[in-house]
């Protein structure tokens, strides 16, 4: 005899997970995925694959070769365009912390009057379009002589990841218990101690998610990039895997996908070193 169904086991029936579950998150790694094997498999492709649809199949490798990855890592400077790429997110991304750790525990922390109107003016600050910001930082890295350089880019950087960090930190600062920082109060610390040594160890998953997120902005940044470096050497992953590797009408896609699915992988590897803290950053992980 079949069991009977009792309350809401219906929806555990295997057509239902079927349709529910299992079909959209095929669907939604199948999206997701694709690009990624898309640059791994061009990058492994000889020209004559890349070009013949009627004899290859586009979807796959017949002839693997690393002519691609040769060619971008000895006949260009992409070695140290990693390197600058790396040097400029990482130094952004710990000045961005640093300054937005300290906004966002004064507004959310010392309650002055206009503190909420402080952090919405932070967030709107964050909504600005990079294309408008360009010509005042434009005209201060001219007047300050730092074209050309990558501290150019270090300095301009924060402008857009200090206000999205300082936001996501007032947010994350709001879930941990105020309660801990009153008895420090009492106890005699002072408010530069309890930053130190009570509020930053609890949102460190904040402070990580804030990092990421920098850290990925930073690395993916190509408007200023693009505007404040003219010297091959001295530019970023997306602007010179773009701009080097095109040659007038000619596009060496073997080339840019391996730029590209190189460039891909600091930030991926740092995502799944971190999605704990990422994850548990999201759901407010500072329980009273």
């Amino acid at each position: 005899m079949a069991e009977e169904r009792v309350g809401m086991d219906y929806l555990n029936t295997w057509p239902r997970k079927l349709v529910t579950v299992y079909a959209p998150l095929s669907a939604f790694l199948i999206i997701l995925l694709f690009p990624f094997y898309w640059m791994t498999v061009t990058t492994f492709k000889s020209n004559e694959e890349l070009y013949n649809f009627k004899d290859y199949n586009p979807l796959w490798i017949h002839s693997p070769t690393l002519d691609n990855v040769k060619r971008l890592l000895f006949e260009t400077d992409y070695p140290q365009w990693l390197m600058i790429t790396m040097t400029v997110a990482v130094v952004a991304t710990f000045i961005s912390l640093f300054a937005s750790v300290l906004a966002a525990y004064a507004i959310q922390r010392l309650r002055f009057r206009g503190g909420q109107t402080v952090g919405l003016m932070i967030y709107l600050a964050y909504l600005v379009p990079p294309s408008i910001l360009f010509i005042p930082l434009a005209t201060m890295v001219f007047q300050f002589g730092l074209y050309d350089s990558p501290l150019a880019l270090i300095l301009t950087y924060p402008t857009f990841l200090i206000p999205f960090c300082t936001w996501l930190l007032i947010g994350y600062f709001k879930s941990i218990p105020y309660e801990l920082e009153e008895c420090a109060l009492v106890d005699g610390a002072s408010r530069i101690q309890i930053l130190w040594k009570i509020t930053l160890p609890l949102a460190v998953p904040g402070l990580i998610s804030a990092g990421i997120f920098a850290f990925t902005l930073s690395w993916n940044e190509f408007i200023y990039a693009l505007a404040f470096i003219s010297s091959v050497e001295k530019k970023t992953v997306p602007v010179a895997v773009l701009t080097q590797l095109v040659e007038g009408d000619v596009y060496h896609w073997g080339s840019l996908m391996a730029g590209a699915l190189l460039g891909s992988l600091p930030v991926a590897v740092i995502y799944s070193f971190f999605v704990e803290h990422y994850v548990s950053s999201l759901t407010g992980a500072v329980k009273e």
